[in-house]
């Protein structure tokens, strides 16, 4: 007997990061030898959106019609809750305490951000959120340290299931004689992405023969759209032209369908990460190019740190574009290290494909439904 899952989430066509993890879970719940009957309710961040297949109820964010959400949910035998500040309306997104409260089935609380100094308004959202959970998700070791060691969340409650990625998005090394060399980062674009110092390492590289070509994949985050415009895109291409090295930029502004960025990850030579956060404990664009068997360069940010000890990438320090340069140079002149950087990845694939992250979420929820259920080992 297979469980049903209600998630409470955005989802497509809202254009972020747990609009798109969740779907990618939904469908992988979906399929395989054992489907599960999934449904979404789907917060909305303003005006109605088209109704997915998948979607039984719709909720704006301030979670107005928490009661009907909650009922909605209440139809599968396990409730899953995604969670980031942004996505729920009031303060810190508290009014996703009003659903969560009103659940009565099993509720899995998936945590996508977990902050290292939060408030004390954040600290009291998150928390009691974990009270109202029968299990608490996060996607990483380093997040599970943070939640467990700074936030008063019961530990036995607390699972790492990995972030998903396609499994149709296996590649392999780069093309003996391939064209131009192609570095790609891709994502919703904001402050903060670090893509500036990208720029400058691109300077840097201008003596290979041929240099590299840097690809910026991703429209502009729409908090960040709304409040400050384009300014930081327009900033970019500025710093580009005045280095001299704008022909050798592509910024691509939209969201791309998942057929088309797998074809750029698919040419790229090496996936930069060059973020400035050091609270990121999670980053889906991060498991989907080590699933993708790329080479990545990436700061420090907790996520990185963890996935890339085991030799699939490098870390660098943030906002140093010479130790980027460094680094990329490294994989685009020495086949023996890219090579190391595709075997490393290839050990750690299986276990981040969505089918491998659903398989995960079923024994959970196989185990919250049924408590009979041993735990995973």
């Amino acid at each position: 007997m297979s469980e049903s899952y209600g998630f409470l989430s955005t989802y497509p066509p809202t254009e972020c990061g747990l609009a798109t993890f969740t779907a990618s879970l939904v469908a992988a719940l979906g399929e395989g030898p054992r489907p599960c009957r999934v449904g979404v309710v789907q917060v909305l961040d303003g005006e109605g959106a088209p109704r997915a297949r998948e979607v039984v109820h719709q909720m704006d964010k301030s979670a107005r019609g928490s009661l009907g959400a909650a009922r909605a949910l209440d139809r599968f035998d396990v409730a899953v809750v995604q969670h980031e500040y942004g996505i729920y309306g009031g303060r810190d997104g508290a009014a996703v305490l009003a659903v969560a409260g009103r659940v009565h089935a099993p509720m899995v609380v998936v945590l996508h951000t977990v902050l290292t100094k939060p408030t004390a308004h954040q600290r009291m959202v998150l928390e009691e959120l974990a009270r109202l959970a029968s299990s608490v998700v996060v996607m990483t070791e380093t997040a599970h340290r943070r939640l467990t060691e700074g936030y008063d969340v019961d530990p036995a409650k607390v699972e790492v299931i990995a972030h998903g990625a396609p499994t149709e998005w296996r590649t392999g090394q780069r093309r003996a004689g391939a064209a131009v060399p192609s570095m790609l980062t891709w994502g919703l674009l904001g402050p903060g992405k670090g893509i500036e110092w990208v720029l400058d390492a691109l300077v840097e590289l201008q003596d290979l023969s041929p240099a590299p070509h840097y690809v910026v994949a991703g429209g502009t985050h729409p908090h960040i759209a709304a409040r400050e415009g384009e300014a930081y895109r327009a900033a970019l291409a500025d710093r580009a032209s005045r280095r001299g090295i704008r022909g050798a930029v592509t910024f691509i502004d939209r969201y791309l369908p998942r057929d088309e960025l797998h074809s750029l990850v698919q040419a790229a030579d090496v996936v930069l990460l060059p973020y400035d956060s050091t609270d990121q404990v999670t980053s889906g664009v991060l498991i989907e190019a080590v699933t993708a068997r790329r080479p990545v360069v990436a700061t420090g940010f907790p996520h990185a740190t963890d996935l890339l000890s085991t030799g699939a990438g490098i870390i660098v320090a943030r906002q140093d574009a010479r130790a980027i340069a460094d680094a990329v140079r490294r994989i685009l002149t020495e086949p023996a290290t890219s090579a190391s950087m595709v075997a490393a990845a290839e050990r750690l694939a299986p276990h981040l494909t969505w089918a491998a992250v659903a398989a995960r979420y079923r024994h959970l929820g196989a185990r919250l439904h049924r408590p009979s259920v041993p735990a995973s080992a």
